[in-house]
């Protein structure tokens, strides 16, 4: 596996820009949905629930879990891309 110095530090930027945007996501979700704009977004009901109680409970659990697959599917992505992958 022979690569350039470049290589090596275009792909470690790609890998911290990938997790600041999902670690701002999940930041908006869980804090932003969550508590700050939980009165906000309890004029909406999902399941019988006010949206901002089921996002503080619930739905940022489940964005979260999205959160991991997509991370890693995109790894798996950027590491074959900037040919650093284990295969």
């Amino acid at each position: 596996m022979s690569q350039q110095k470049g290589d090596v530090a275009a792909y470690w930027r790609a890998n911290l820009k990938l997790m600041a945007i999902l670690l701002v996501i999940w930041f908006v979700v869980s804090f932003g949905a969550g508590i700050l704009f939980a009165d906000a977004l309890d004029s909406i009901k999902i399941f019988g629930f006010k949206l901002g109680f089921f996002f503080a409970q619930q739905g940022a659990i489940y964005v979260f879990v999205v959160l991991i697959f997509y991370y890693a599917w995109r790894m798996n992505q950027l590491e074959r891309e900037y040919d650093v992958h284990e295969d």
